[in-house]
């Protein structure tokens, strides 16, 4: 209750006021003072970068850290937003393409990563000129309960009350929509790191062996639904481009591990162009193949 208060609070300040009181206060308490998981991001950051100097990656470090407080802020203030002024901060360049996919599949699949404003894409949902099209997204649950609480608060002020689903509720979520025929779209934020047990697939990302969750890959080929990517750029501060790329619209005529290995390929060049966009802060790499 607490928490969901001091956001509803802080959701009445302009967005320019909530970038102010990062940049003079909260940025600083957390890079120099908390110093928040600064030796993992370094450590991320060389080992991904290793052609790069000292003074570039100080700047993308720096750069990432006022990202991560932007990040913050700006789900924050989307609490409180209006449709207008949410579309003035966030683009979506193909929408008659994702609606012609739903039309063709019934369901599409959505896999991005940690990149951009993560939190804002479900605004999708308030774009669609079919209103039959529903936009749903997989979410984990938080250990804390206030803290699930309150994350699940700001993401259904958006998208709607049901709109997101425990990932261990999806398949059953799945069962049922692909026997209503229900048409929608399915946010997957792909790039988490799998428990060992699940950690089935490797492949080289960011100069590193990595394993990638098949969640997407398996979902859609069960399911028979289209699979895409939404690249994410961010041409400005508070304003991000979303594209969303069709990686394929016919899953079961795929190779194994085919569709993961084009999401792998596709997130590391989203990546390259802007680093500092990307959560460096998770523990990606907490362990090898071995």
């Amino acid at each position: 209750m607490i928490i969901l208060l001091t956001i509803t609070i802080f959701s009445l300040l302009p967005l320019r006021a909530l970038y102010w009181l990062g940049d003079v206060l909260i940025y600083p308490i957390l890079f120099y003072v908390v110093r928040y998981r600064r030796q993992l991001v370094w450590q991320n950051l060389t080992t991904s970068f290793p052609d790069k100097s000292h003074a570039e990656l100080c700047v993308i470090q720096k750069k990432f850290y006022h990202h991560l407080v932007d990040v913050m802020q700006e789900s924050i203030w989307s609490y409180r937003a209006s449709d207008k002024e949410m579309a003035a901060h966030i683009e979506y360049t193909n929408l008659e393409e994702i609606e012609h996919w739903v039309e063709q599949k019934k369901g599409v699949f959505f896999m991005l990563g940690h990149l951009g404003n993560w939190e804002w894409t479900p605004d999708i949902q308030h774009r669609y000129s079919n209103s039959a099209i529903h936009q749903y997204n997989v979410y984990r649950q938080q250990k804390n309960p206030r803290v699930d609480r309150a994350i699940l608060a700001i993401r259904e002020k958006r998208s709607g009350e049901g709109s997101n689903i425990e990932k261990n509720k999806l398949l059953r979520e799945l069962v049922t929509m692909k026997q209503n025929s229900e048409q929608f779209t399915l946010g997957l934020v792909a790039d988490q790191k799998p428990s060992p047990k699940n950690a089935h697939y490797w492949t080289n990302f960011l100069n590193h062996e990595t394993a990638f969750l098949q969640g997407g890959e398996v979902l859609s080929k069960r399911f028979d639904y289209a699979v895409t990517y939404v690249h994410i750029s961010c041409p400005s501060r508070g304003h991000y481009v979303a594209t969303v790329k069709l990686i394929t619209d016919t899953p079961q005529q795929t190779a194994p591990n085919e569709i993961t290995e084009t999401f792998a390929r596709l997130l590391e060049q989203n990546i390259l162009e802007q680093p500092e966009q990307w959560l460096w802060t998770h523990n990606r790499w907490k362990w090898s193949r071995s």
